[in-house]
């Protein structure tokens, strides 16, 4: 045991002592853990978040009481003091009243609305109240905008780049600014109420300020664009604005570097900065061993922040690293800060009180950056006021909200490793575990279909969340656009529960890899709702959904115990937060990568979606629009055409080609890349569209030739998922063929590298 000891605690320990002490409490986990194993310890370990002051962040509480007890079920509440409106946006948590002032409905992003006229015994009578076609009908475009509604005036970016005005009783437009700057994908308008402003971004690293009353233009910042410029910020493009007491909250996307900083809200001037990747001599800087800096790059907050001015903090989520490429880590050993971390600043300088990494030296593009939920949960029979955290990789990281220590328990466990990859030999798990599946399944070919949403496309080589890869592909779940990725969550204080859509989108990971990752062809893109109890981290309920959930698909909740999202299908959707059982449903006529939203005028009660739609995860097949609805008791505006629905199958390369039509009729030559006439390439080929055709269309009773040319070196294979209708292995020169009955669509891959695939369709 003595011997244990001394390994343990005379490892190096980084020079930095924050990071130096962060580094320790992983050791002390791994320590815990064999003790545990050697019966001298039976008490679990605590990870604490890293603080930066007096709030006790840098503490290491290493031993906890057992789990809690699940907490009984709430009483319904007390109706509510007196206090604040929510446009006001005074406080972190004010439910949606009259008003729904921001994406996220409040500082806190709980997306909870306390109006209760539309209740279970009513929802059935929502219609249309209104339908406003906002760019006259377009139907082109990416769409990420959520509305946000004060003193009963909507406000909506288009896909155009526009900010439109809308009553929200008559539907009727006030008025339109029309972007001299082009189009861009945008996360929603702020608006600060009380200096009568509604702000958006433009392209060019733009801050536009206009007036609620006219939509005329009061000011527009730009700013640098260039990485040399001292006052660089990062990219100002398609990223979420919050506004607080005379404040804005700017986050920065992709590019090499990019900060989360305040700004005047009257001028647009910058007032605080805190960088995702440390600059030399700041805090975390070392956590990147060594790394030119042209691989310190990533590491970008794009979404809404969350604010507690009670607190005076401000929460910032931050992305995936993106040095050299986000798949591989061999030149940045380390932790890589401040990539996937929730990381607390002052509200007001901006300075560092304390950060929490959920993802170590990411080799998956796994960042969780969602708008983190402020709620104030019981744990143990105490109020906590915490941050739910968590998206991508399925877990909720209960943190509390004065110093990132974990009140319910966070473990840092070994992971598969790979030393070519510099991984780090740890990851956080809640003590709880996961609220969705972190394998890939391997289900039999020729059983049910779709089957397990958290299936494998067969001749991958299988895996789980942060199995390190290297040069063959890993297939694994959740997936880079998978899990909660960045949908807008809920918080009902009512229930307690905190709401989420997910998807199940699997991804493999290779350096072989564009991007940051192989979507398989062929692959069911699924989803679901589920709802966690924060107090407990447990799951109280999931419901399996259709459509990937996990690209917008915001989620309200409302006093009247109802829940509101929208599908990719273009159907808006009213479920019972007990149990996820669906209470109503409305066609909107385009897909819906929003949130919900409920208002009030008049003594009437309205809920408000924008149907635009986006490509993730369904590329083109998703439709497009420009729909904003307005729905109440009673609506008699009829829904929308049924649109085409997406294709939830991951399509394949290429384009359809008759298969009478081609160079050598109704054949399939594997591990070859087709020409521009439809023939074979000249070499072998383990790219995705190595399949010549990729994609080929034939009547019914047709029968197929798959053949493996002479000129090949290897053993190729033509397996058919997930129906099994066969599973053709063929050495160089060797063909087979298979008859198609029955009309559908049957996609196939190769045993050699799973990635070249194809499909025939039958009609």
């Amino acid at each position: 045991m003595r011997a244990v000891l001394r390994a343990a605690f005379l490892l190096p320990i980084a020079d930095n002592p924050s990071f130096g002490a962060e580094i320790f409490t992983m050791r002390l986990t791994s320590l815990a853990a064999t003790l545990l194993a050697c019966g001298a310890i039976g008490a679990p370990l605590l990870l604490s978040g890293c603080g930066g002051g007096d709030s006790g962040g840098g503490a290491f509480p290493w031993f906890s009481a057992p789990p809690p007890a699940p907490n009984p079920p709430a009483p319904p509440p007390a109706p509510p003091a007196a206090g604040p409106s929510a446009a006001e946006l005074a406080d972190c948590c004010t439910a949606g009243d009259r008003d729904f002032p921001k994406v996220g409905g409040n500082l806190g992003n709980q997306n909870y609305s306390s109006l209760a006229k539309i209740d279970k015994a009513r929802v059935g009578q929502l219609g249309g109240a209104w339908l406003n076609r906002i760019e006259g009908g377009t139907s082109t475009g990416n769409s990420q905008s959520t509305t946000v509604v004060v003193d009963g005036v909507i406000y909506i970016e288009s896909a155009l780049g526009n900010l439109i005005a809308v009553d929200g009783k008559t539907g009727v437009t006030k008025w339109k600014w029309t972007t001299p700057y082009g189009a861009i994908t945008r996360r929603g308008a702020a608006v600060a109420k009380d200096l009568g402003l509604v702000y958006t971004v433009a392209t060019g690293n733009r801050l536009v300020a206009l007036d609620t009353n006219t939509g005329k233009p009061v000011w527009i910042k730009q700013y640098p664009s260039s990485s040399t410029d001292a006052d660089y910020q990062g990219a100002v493009q398609k990223v979420a604005l919050v506004y607080h007491d005379k404040r804005l909250y700017v986050g920065t996307n992709d590019g090499n570097r990019g900060a989360a900083f305040s700004a005047d809200a009257a001028t647009g001037k910058v007032l605080s900065t805190f960088w995702g990747v440390p600059r030399v001599g700041e805090r975390g800087y070392d956590t990147w061993g060594g790394a030119p800096e042209s691989d310190r790059t990533g590491a970008t907050p794009w979404i809404h922040p969350a604010v507690d001015p009670e607190l005076g903090l401000v929460y910032w989520t931050f992305g995936n690293v993106r040095g050299g490429s986000s798949q591989n880590g061999s030149t940045r050993p380390g932790l890589n800060l401040f990539a996937n971390s929730i990381v607390a600043l002052d509200l007001k300088t901006g300075e560092y009180k304390w950060h929490f990494q959920s993802v170590h030296h990411d080799i998956w593009d796994m960042d969780n950056v969602m708008s983190p939920v402020l709620a104030n949960v019981r744990i143990a029979g105490q109020e906590r006021k915490v941050v739910i955290y968590g998206s991508k990789t399925g877990m909720y990281y209960i943190l509390d909200r004065k110093d990132g220590s974990a009140p319910l328990g966070i473990d840092e466990m070994p992971v598969k490793q790979d030393a070519r990859q510099a991984s780090w030999p740890t990851q956080p798990f809640p003590r709880q575990g996961a609220w969705t599946e972190t394998c890939i399944v391997d289900q039999p070919l020729g059983t049910a279909i779709p089957g397990d949403p958290n299936r494998a496309v067969p001749n991958y080589l299988k895996g789980c969340l942060y199995d390190a890869h290297w040069d063959v592909p890993l297939l694994s779940i959740p997936g880079h656009g998978g899990g909660a990725n960045w949908n807008h969550q809920s918080f009902s204080p009512r229930t307690g529960l905190v709401y989420t859509g997910m998807g199940y989108v699997s991804a493999a990971h290779s350096l072989t890899e564009s991007s940051n990752g192989l979507r398989p062809p062929g692959t069911y893109m699924t989803g679901a709702v589920v709802a966690v109890d924060p107090g407990t981290n447990l799951v109280k309920w999931k419901k399996p959904m259709p459509y990937s959930l996990a690209h917008g698909n915001g989620i309200l909740s409302t006093a009247a115990d109802l829940l509101f999202i929208g599908q990719p299908d273009g159907n808006l959707l009213a479920l019972d937060a007990g149990d996820g059982s669906e209470l109503w449903r409305f066609q909107t006529g385009a897909a819906i990568a929003a949130s919900p939203v409920a208002y009030e005028i008049d003594g009437e009660q309205y809920i408000a979606v924008y149907a635009g739609g986006t490509s993730i995860p369904y590329g083109d097949s998703a439709p497009r629009g420009d729909y904003l609805w307005a729905f109440k008791v009673g609506g008699t505006v009829a829904p929308a055409a049924t649109p085409k629905p997406p294709e939830v199958r991951r399509p394949v390369s290429g384009q359809a080609v008759e298969g009478a039509a081609l160079p050598t009729p109704n054949t399939v030559f594997l591990a070859r890349v087709q020409t521009a006439a439809n023939a074979p390439g000249a070499s072998e080929s383990t790219a995705v569209n190595a399949m010549t055709p990729t994609w080929m269309r034939v009547p019914a009773n047709t029968t197929v030739t798959f053949t493996n040319p002479a000129g090949n070196a290897n053993l190729h294979c033509a397996t058919q998922f997930f129906e099994g209708r066969f599973d053709f292995k063929l050495a160089p020169g060797q063909s087979a063929q298979h008859r198609f009955d029955t009309p559908g669509e049957y996609f196939y891959n190769d045993c050699h590298s799973a990635r070249p695939t194809g499909k025939i369709v039958v009609y």
